[in-house]
């Protein structure tokens, strides 16, 4: 994603968040045949108010026509201009271990606009293997990748005890972006964009709406049962 083009039309970082949304779905509506969608069913389809929606929209100077909606295609290139998809993104991935090479045979990233041109670990004893049709390299090479391969975005999928260590490569290596996979914080200067991928929390987040909602249908059956 490119935070210089999106904070140069001025969009907030919460409308930042849900364009990938939009976009996922605008991009299944092209799928299916759909020229123009209105903005209540665009909202429903990513789950959000109509209102807000629209209000997000707004801020890429896409108001749509009442009674006729958005264009479908056009939207979709107005959204992907705003998150600097209209070109791709050379991204390197670090850590392969388990959820590295997952990341690594991930087929979603080419048709976003995103390139992974390398992945590394310092583990000699998976060296030159291939994954996804790439060879896995050594993190020592980092800073000659980066320069050949153009990377701008590193994905960190390493254990916690190394992820800082890593992060200091990446910077060292002029990479100005960075999506930290790694269950632990990581400190980087100013300039340097982060953002943390926790999926143990993501899941206890679920777990904590999953539980309000198995109290409330419980309680409402209390209520119900005499």
């Amino acid at each position: 994603m490119s935070s210089n083009a999106t904070q140069r039309r001025g969009i907030p970082d919460a409308t930042v968040t849900r364009l990938p949304e939009y976009l996922r779905a605008l991009t299944a509506l092209a799928e299916s045949g759909t020229v123009r969608v209105s903005s209540e069913e665009l909202a429903s389809l990513v789950g959000v108010s109509s209102a807000k929606l629209r209000k997000d929209l707004s801020h890429l100077g896409s108001y749509g026509v009442r009674g006729v909606g958005y264009d479908v295609d056009h939207l979709s290139y107005q959204i992907s201009l705003a998150l600097g998809l209209t070109h791709d993104w050379a991204v390197a991935i670090i850590g392969m271990g388990n959820l590295g090479r997952a990341l690594a045979a991930y087929n979603g990233f080419t048709s976003r606009g995103i390139q992974v041109v390398a992945l590394l670990d310092r583990d000699p004893a998976v060296l030159g293997r291939v994954v996804a049709g790439l060879a896995i390299e050594p993190m020592a090479d980092l800073p000659r990748i980066a320069r050949e391969r153009g990377v701008a975005i590193a994905l960190v999928a390493t254990p916690a005890r190394s992820a800082q260590e890593v992060a200091d490569a990446v910077v060292a290596a002029g990479i100005g972006s960075i999506l930290n996979f790694a269950p632990t914080s990581i400190e980087v200067p100013d300039g340097v964009r982060v953002r943390k991928v926790d999926l143990a929390t993501e899941v206890q987040i679920l777990a904590f709406h999953q539980l309000q909602h198995d109290r409330a249908l419980l309680s409402g059956l209390r209520t119900v049962i005499p």
